[in-house]
């Protein structure tokens, strides 16, 4: 689903709205000024024609023989006239105006010609005709004019609406901004309510559902944690006392006898429920968002602990190799002991499944990636998507719990860690890695020489 943000869509409504509302109102001024504009030159041409009308006569009987009246300071804007007796003839015209009359017809009114509009004026006594032209392009830089300045000062301003109505809509919508910021801070690791954010009524119902599902959540995740923590020391202690009192049995048994073989086949039943008890009580830590907190943390001091610790515990025929790349450091924010049960078990499965006396590969990438590999056989891609659901076993004999991926896997995601398992190796027809790679880190590299 495409993402979208309310002030954008309440903002771009708005100004839609503006905008379109400012482009008829243009419309309809430039059609307003159009109109009165076009009326008042009429009104000044019909004006001049008539007070023309009443000088004719007398200008008539005192004109020299030529019908032309010189005009000072003649422009293209300024108006033209033309006086015509009954039978059509120019008597007297500007020098600005043609040598042909304006119109035949004689009709008072306005009337549009080749580059003039003519207001022809009722007739005088003496039946002289007298036609005003004024300069069609003139009226039209006019009405232009005057609508350019009753429509350019709304374009002009349009931007500065714009930024009017952005500010308005954001700061109308900051308190939902500050909702928005302290929601996305919750959820790994910090449970606390949301403080007085001074939200808007519509908003207030919202914080308060949320608070209450975050104090119920870190109710709930409290009562795991402590069940888990209850549940291992009152399995681990019976656990580990029956397993001290069978291997005490077994020293006083003589050797080779019947009974030494079952006591021997109880201690190492023992073992492994111990350890699936382990397992069930990391998942159930796991699962009650044991790795939800946020510290900062050096995730390869922790491997390089652990590597040392498996190197030592399980058997003289362990090896594992760690490539670091030159990086001395990798900072991550999280849980230590929830990223040292995630790493644990990783190396625990690689070391249970591997080939026979073959080694098990940490390579730390330069990007941030922790790939932890072991040789076996190459897992079937129907196995390989399932291996991180709990009790789910990749086809190996070696007795393991199940448990082991599906634990970390559940740690990775509550991290926000990237968790890939791939079968086989990269160029080869064999192995079983995994990668894992935290967000946010910082990757300090060892310097030279």
């Amino acid at each position: 689903m495409k993402s979208w943000k309310l002030s954008t869509r309440i903002v771009s409504g708005i100004l839609m709205v503006v905008v379109l509302g400012m482009v008829l109102l243009s419309v309809a001024v430039g059609g307003f000024t159009r109109y009165e504009v076009t009326e008042r030159l009429d009104n000044s041409l019909q004006e001049v024609s008539e007070r023309l009308q009443t000088i004719v006569t007398e200008r008539i009987q005192k004109q020299a023989p030529t019908s032309v009246a010189l005009l000072p300071e003649v422009g293209p804007r300024t108006l033209a006239y033309q006086v015509l007796d009954d039978a059509g003839h120019i008597v007297l015209r500007s020098q600005n105006a043609p040598n042909a009359p304006f119109v035949r017809d004689f009709r008072p009114g306005f009337v549009n010609v080749a580059a003039f509009r003519v207001y022809v004026a009722a007739p005088s006594a003496e039946k002289y005709h007298v036609l005003v032209g004024e300069p069609t392009f003139h009226r039209q830089e006019a009405v232009r004019r005057a609508i350019m300045i009753s429509i350019v000062p709304m374009l002009v301003f349009l931007p500065f609406i714009w930024w009017l109505v952005r500010l308005i809509v954001h700061r109308a919508l900051r308190p939902m901004d500050r909702l928005h910021d302290e929601m996305r801070a919750r959820g790994s690791g910090n449970l606390q309510p949301i403080p007085p954010l001074n939200l808007p009524d519509e908003l207030l119902p919202i914080q308060q559902s949320v608070n209450t599902l975050l104090e119920r959540l870190e109710t709930a995740l409290s009562t795991e944690r402590a069940f888990a923590a209850s549940a291992a020391h009152e399995l681990r202690n019976p656990l580990g006392a029956l397993l001290a009192q069978v291997q005490m049995l077994g020293h006083v048994l003589p050797a080779g006898s019947d009974v030494g073989e079952r006591v021997e086949l109880i201690a190492n039943r023992t073992r492994r429920l111990a350890r699936t008890v382990e397992k069930l009580l990391q998942l159930s830590r796991a699962a009650s968002g044991a790795a939800f907190r946020r510290d900062r943390f050096d995730v390869l001091a922790i491997l390089h602990v652990l590597v040392d610790d498996l190197s030592c515990n399980i058997s003289n025929n362990v090896t594992i190799t760690v490539h670091n790349n030159s990086i001395s450091k990798m900072l991550v924010y999280g849980d230590m002991d929830a990223t040292g049960i995630l790493l644990r078990n990783l190396l625990e499965n690689a070391i249970l499944h591997r080939h026979h006396a073959t080694p098990v590969h940490v390579v730390v990438s330069p990007d941030g990636c922790v790939d932890i590999t072991n040789d076996c056989t190459a897992l079937k891609p129907a196995i390989l998507a399932r291996l991180t659901n709990p009790f789910v076993r990749g086809g190996s004999t070696a007795h393991g719990s199940g448990l082991g991926l599906a634990i970390a896997s559940n740690i990775a995601s509550q991290m926000d860690a990237r968790f890939t398992l791939y079968s086989p190796l990269p160029g080869t027809v064999r192995g079983f890695g995994v990668c894992i790679q935290f967000p946010d880190m910082e990757i300090y590299c060892e310097l030279e020489g």
